[in-house]
């Protein structure tokens, strides 16, 4: 996709997320590196102008790099989006603003988050229900459910929707042998 279509695109989910959460609601954003015609394509257009109140790092351990034109990329960046009623679960303001967290590895989706990564995410908030725009292989889902939240989840691809609800009810069968 174009950059500018993909900024219009960030954007405008950007904008709805927003319109659609509490005034005590945040949006944590992450927004890989992304390249185009061999240069690193700027974040700033798409988050400039929302009410980001933070960044936090998250610092991946290992990870593998194909590409022989650049260095290994060892962290991904979380912009803490947040309404002005906003405030952090108790006792969550004690985490730094770097994490570290192992990539996910036993996950056939591409890009996938470790399930602590958002786990910590999601206990950092208040939020009853968690709404995950681009659930991919249902990380979010698997974190809320662990952690007693509600949650929304939308995926475009019908492959990664099967990946999904398989993990969500492989979680759901593990948790309930405990």
């Amino acid at each position: 996709m174009p950059h500018e279509d993909y900024v219009n695109w960030q954007r405008n989910c950007l904008s709805e997320m927003l319109r659609i959460i509490p005034e005590d609601g945040a949006i944590f954003y992450n927004h890989k590196w992304r390249v185009q015609a061999g240069l690193l394509q700027d974040r700033q257009d798409i988050i400039a102008g929302f009410p980001v109140r933070q960044i936090i790092i998250w610092k991946r351990k290992g990870g593998l790099n194909f590409n022989e034109g650049y260095f290994l990329p060892t962290y991904e960046v979380l912009y803490l989006i947040a309404k002005p009623k906003f405030k952090l679960a108790k006792k969550a303001n004690a985490y730094g603003d770097v994490w570290e967290f192992t990539q996910e590895m036993n996950n056939p989706h591409p890009a996938a988050f470790p399930v602590d990564l958002i786990s910590r995410i999601i206990s950092s908030t208040d939020a009853k229900t968690v709404l995950d725009p681009f659930m991919g292989s249902g990380t979010t889902a698997i974190s809320a459910i662990n952690l007693k939240r509600n949650y929304i989840g939308i995926e475009i691809s019908p492959e990664y929707c099967k990946m999904a609800e398989q993990r969500i009810k492989e979680n759901k069968a593990r948790t309930k042998l405990w």
